[in-house]
C-alpha cells in the first residue's frame, strides 16, 4: 500500500498533536481531503467515469457522520483508480474515528443508485467544504 507522502506527513503530524482540540484535527483532515479531491478532479483521471455507489442520492436522512462513513467505503472501493483516493480514505477514516464511537468506517452502503466517480468526488468536496465552513462559524 503506497500512501502519498503529504498525506502520511499530515497524518503523523496530527497524530503527534495530543494537545490540540478534536475540532482542529477534524478541520485539518477535512482541509487535506478537500485539497486531495481538488487535485484529483483537476487531473481528469481515466477512471473518472467509473460507476460508484451514489451515497448522496435519495432521501437526505443521513447525518454528516453517516455520510462521511459511507464515503470512506466508496473511497476505499475506488482506490485502485488513483492513489489520492487512499489518502482521502485515510482522512475520512480518521474523521469518523474522532467523531463517533457508533460508526466504524468503512460503513456498509446499500447497492442501488450509482454515479460516476467524478460526480461522487465533486459532491464529496462540496460536503467537506460545508463542514469546514460550519466548523469555522462555531
Amino acid at each position: 500500500m503506497s500512501i502519498p507522502v503529504p498525506v502520511l506527513l499530515t497524518f503523523l503530524a496530527l497524530s503527534a498533536c495530543q494537545g490540540r482540540t478534536t475540532t482542529q484535527l477534524q478541520t485539518n483532515f477535512l482541509k487535506e481531503s478537500i485539497r486531495l479531491l481538488s487535485e484529483l478532479l483537476e487531473m481528469k483521471v481515466s477512471c473518472d467515469k467509473m460507476n460508484v455507489t451514489s451515497i448522496f442520492a435519495g432521501d437526505k436522512k443521513d447525518n454528516d457522520t453517516e455520510i462521511l462513513c459511507k464515503a470512506t467505503t466508496v473511497a476505499w472501493e475506488g482506490r485502485s483508480c488513483h492513489r489520492h483516493l487512499e489518502g482521502i480514505y485515510l482522512n475520512l477514516f480518521n474523521l469518523i474515528r474522532s467523531r463517533s464511537t457508533v460508526h466504524k468506517a468503512p460503513c456498509p452502503v446499500a447497492a442501488g443508485n450509482t454515479t460516476s466517480l467524478n460526480d461522487f468526488l465533486v459532491d464529496l468536496r462540496r460536503v467537506l467544504q460545508r463542514l469546514v465552513k460550519d466548523q469555522s462559524s462555531k
